[in-house]
């Protein structure tokens, strides 16, 4: 089976093609950008939290 990648619904345009996508594999969070999925990123569970958690309390406001 192949990685399910996932993408928010709030995608930035109507083809959803600006926009980050995300998956799990074999442990490790996976990232990529929609309109170059070449690069992957791999991450962790918790670095992902830390991201997340940090977005939400609106520390990353000023670079969008």
């Amino acid at each position: 089976m192949g990685i399910r990648w996932r993408k928010s619904s709030k995608s930035a345009d109507d083809e959803g093609d600006a926009c980050l996508e995300l998956a799990e594999h074999d442990g490790e969070i996976l990232m990529r950008e929609s309109d170059n999925p070449g690069v992957v990123i791999h991450t962790t569970r918790a670095k992902l939290r830390a991201f997340l958690d940090g977005a939400k309390e609106n520390e990353f406001d000023n670079l969008a």
